[in-house]
């Protein structure tokens, strides 16, 4: 297990709100002893008392439920080191120390491969791993040649291009609900599922993302990444293990079974939208075109659906809806597996009923099948929902995520040719949109998602 880490990008949002609470729940746990070291490196002028009263502040308002021991411990074992990511001298000294390092680039992407050219030059130790952020890269392109780079740093096995969602408590479930239970599995196939729908559709606005999101939009920040990466989960073939090959094999046979849209395919396969000023609950939301940050003429959408069709055996004829939108009227943040209706209903005119549908919620995290039953008049149907508890996650999904970095275990990072077929998938898409073969609509903030593709269709 490697006992040091450094993130580049130490003072920045994503190491506050996830990286420092994640490590204080790793402590929590027993996985961090007192050797462990961390040293945080950004441009701000700092020395490390001022980095720990920040980081006490971020730790005391992001992990709350973690014991103030842990808490404090975390922020002790931790140095700060102002330092250019684009400067060798100043990343040597970052990451100078004995024996391997374990590296978090939490960059803007665009500073991937100055960063990787930089810790080549600053002599990254034998046996080190690094970890990059998604996205990876900003196109098709950019993906390939970050894999050159990076593989002439560090071996593949050493890479950790991270997405928190595959740590998700309730992702796991995915996989163990459909492998571990020999009815499920039996029916996961398109002969008895019609449509598969991957949502994450949010009340939250850009909130003060804007310098990062007005630059990718819903397309690029959530179904690039995160809801192919759970399409893949849901599809994927049951793999001989969950070791990392037998794990990421599996995962990239159904992105290069996904069929690509062409431009006739893609007006009516796909739907993008951005939020105008409304009303959220008791908030008054300005359009996302006058949000602080935003540039109105770049036309970043944030709002994205597709529809996607597997061209293999066990999917054929099943659609794969996957959405998200910001400033919406409603949470909605699940997996629902839509099953197709009985082939003959015996109840005559008394037997109505809807299709099964199995919802894997993501947060909260929760199970919830939905059935049809008789009712209590005799011939008649109702629906019946039934829900299970899903227990709470011993770690938080970084907290998953940075154990797998420093323990070696990348079996949940995405891998080199993983990364490039996901671009490869919406690589159209994101060509089609900017030549304005679907139109950029409006819906007011606050509103439910329109009418549509897939289930809104």
């Amino acid at each position: 297990m490697i006992q040091r880490l450094v993130i580049f990008g130490g003072t920045g949002d994503l190491t506050g709100r996830y990286l420092l609470p994640g490590l204080a729940a790793l402590h929590e746990s027993g996985k961090l002893d007192s050797s462990f070291r961390l040293v945080c490196a950004d441009l701000k002028d700092w020395d490390d008392e001022q980095f720990r009263a920040w980081a006490d502040a971020q730790l005391d308002q992001h992990a709350s439920n973690t014991a103030a021991d842990s808490r404090r411990a975390i922020t002790a074992a931790a140095r700060y080191r102002r330092a250019d990511i684009q400067n060798p001298l100043e990343v040597a000294e970052a990451i100078a120390g004995d024996g391997p390092v374990a590296v978090y680039l939490a960059l803007a992407p665009a500073l991937f491969p100055a960063a990787i050219q930089t810790l080549h030059s600053a002599h990254l130790p034998e046996g080190s791993r690094l970890v990059l952020e998604k996205p990876f890269g900003e196109d098709l392109t950019s993906a390939e040649t970050l894999n050159h780079l990076l593989a002439d740093l560090v071996p593949e096995q050493a890479v950790f291009r991270v997405d928190h969602f595959l740590a998700m408590t309730t992702v796991q479930n995915l996989l163990g609900s459909r492998l571990a239970n020999r009815v499920l599995e039996s029916l996961w196939n398109s002969a008895h599922i019609a449509k598969v729908e991957i949502i994450w559709d949010e009340t939250l606005t850009v909130e003060d993302r804007a310098g990062y999101y007005d630059n990718v939009g819903a397309l690029e920040d959530m179904v690039q990444n995160h809801l192919l990466q759970l399409l893949c989960l849901v599809a994927m073939e049951p793999p001989i293990t969950l070791s990392e090959r037998d794990l990421r094999d599996r995962k990239v046979d159904v992105l290069r079974s996904i069929r690509t849209l062409t431009d006739d395919d893609i007006p009516h396969r796909t739907r993008r939208a951005r939020y105008s000023a409304g009303t959220i609950g008791d908030r008054q939301v300005p359009s996302y075109a006058d949000e602080r940050g935003v540039d109105p003429q770049r036309r970043t959408e944030t709002f994205a659906e597709i529809e996607l069709a597997l061209d293999n055996w066990r999917w054929s004829g099943t659609a794969f809806v996957l959405r998200t939108g910001k400033a919406l009227g409603a949470d909605r943040k699940e997996v629902a597996i839509h099953f197709r209706p009985v082939p003959h209903m015996p109840f005559g005119d008394e037997g109505s009923t809807s299709p099964n549908v199995l919802r894997f919620t993501l947060d909260p995290e929760g199970l919830t099948l939905g059935l049809t039953v008789v009712g209590s008049t005799v011939g008649t149907l109702v629906p019946l929902t039934m829900t299970a508890p899903i227990h709470p996650p011993e770690l938080p999904a970084y907290g998953r995520l940075l154990l797998d970095v420093l323990t070696g275990n990348p079996a949940l990072s995405i891998r080199g040719d993983e990364a490039e077929q996901a671009w490869r998938v919406v690589t159209p898409i994101i060509s089609a949109w900017s030549r304005d073969l679907v139109p950029l609509d409006h819906y007011p903030a606050g509103s439910l998602v329109p009418s549509g593709v897939g289930n809104s269709r």
